[in-house]
C-alpha cells in the first residue's frame, strides 16, 4: 500500500476568465489529505474553495504548483475522483434511482451489465434507499436526491469524494439529518471525502481536518483538527477559534455568503 498522503495539493495558484479580466481564484494554496479524512475548506466567499474543488476533479489546470492524488499528477477527470454538487438537478430526470446510479457505473466503463446493477443496489442500500430504487427524481424529496447522488458517487468507488456545498440548499432540518448520514455512512465505509462548505458549524460537524481560506484571492489561513466536535481540547470552542480567524483583523467577507 502506497504510504504518504492520498491527495497532495502543492503552492496550487488558479485562475478564471471573465469578460473583464483574468481573475485569480487562489494564491499558491497547499494542503495534504490522508486515506479516511473529512477534509472540509473552509471560508469566505469568492475564496476559490470550489474552484479548488474542479481543479482536484481536473477540470482546471493550476498555472502554478501541483496536485497529486496517489503520488501521480492529476490531468484531467477520472472515475478516481466523483463528484457530489448541491444542485437537486444533477440527476438523470428520465432515470430511475438505479439507473442513475447503474449509468454512472456503465458510461464511466467501471462495470457492466449486472456486476453494475448490482454495485448500484448495494450504495442505493448503503443510503437507505433501496425501497425507492425504481422511482424517478421528481418523485424525491430534496434530501432523497442527494442520497442518491452520494450513492452514484460512492458506486464508483473511488479515491476520493468531492462534495460541492452539498446540503446547501436543504432545509435546516434536512441538512442536520444529511448531515448525520453522511458520517453514519463514513463510520461504516470509511471513504476519503473532500468537502466544500460556508457553514462553519458544518465544517466542525462534518471534519476531521478542516482548511481556512483568506479572502479572494485565496490563500491558507489555517489548519485546524476538528475530530467531528466542538471543542479545542483547552476548554475553548473550535467554531469561536474558527471565527476568530476568519474575522480576525485580516479576515475578510462572510463564510455564510457563499
Amino acid at each position: 500500500m502506497t504510504t504518504g498522503p492520498l491527495l497532495e495539493v502543492d503552492g496550487v495558484t488558479l485562475q478564471y476568465a471573465t469578460q473583464q479580466h483574468l481573475t485569480t481564484a487562489t494564491y499558491r494554496v497547499g494542503f495534504q489529505v490522508l486515506r479516511s479524512d473529512r477534509f472540509v475548506i473552509l471560508g469566505p466567499s469568492g475564496c476559490g474553495k470550489s474552484t479548488i474543488l474542479k481543479a482536484v476533479g481536473g477540470f482546471v489546470t493550476p498555472v502554478e504548483g501541483r496536485i497529486l492524488l496517489r503520488g501521480r499528477p492529476i490531468d484531467g477527470p477520472g472515475p478516481d475522483r466523483a463528484f457530489v454538487f448541491q444542485e437537486f438537478d444533477q440527476l438523470l430526470p428520465w432515470k430511475t434511482v438505479r439507473e442513475n446510479v447503474t449509468f454512472a457505473l456503465t458510461s464511466s466503463g467501471t462495470l457492466a451489465g449486472k456486476e453494475a446493477v448490482d454495485r448500484a443496489m448495494h450504495y442505493i442500500g448503503k443510503v437507505n434507499l433501496t425501497p425507492f430504487a425504481d422511482r424517478y427524481p421528481h418523485t424525491l424529496s430534496g434530501g432523497m436526491k442527494q442520497r442518491v447522488a452520494i450513492a452514484r458517487g460512492m458506486a464508483m468507488e473511488p479515491d476520493i469524494l468531492l462534495m460541492d456545498e452539498p446540503f446547501a440548499a436543504l432545509d435546516a432540518l434536512t441538512r442536520s439529518r444529511m448531515q448525520e448520514d453522511l458520517l453514519e455512512l463514513w463510520e461504516e465505509t470509511r471513504f476519503t471525502v473532500l468537502f466544500v462548505t460556508h457553514s462553519i458549524d458544518e465544517a466542525v460537524r462534518i471534519g476531521n481536518r478542516i482548511l481556512l481560506l483568506s479572502a479572494h484571492p485565496g490563500r491558507v489561513k489555517a489548519e485546524i483538527n476538528s475530530s467531528g466536535t466542538d471543542s479545542d481540547g483547552r476548554g475553548g470552542s473550535i467554531s469561536d477559534r474558527i471565527h476568530a480567524l476568519l474575522f480576525g483583523d485580516e479576515a475578510e467577507g462572510d463564510p455564510s455568503d457563499g
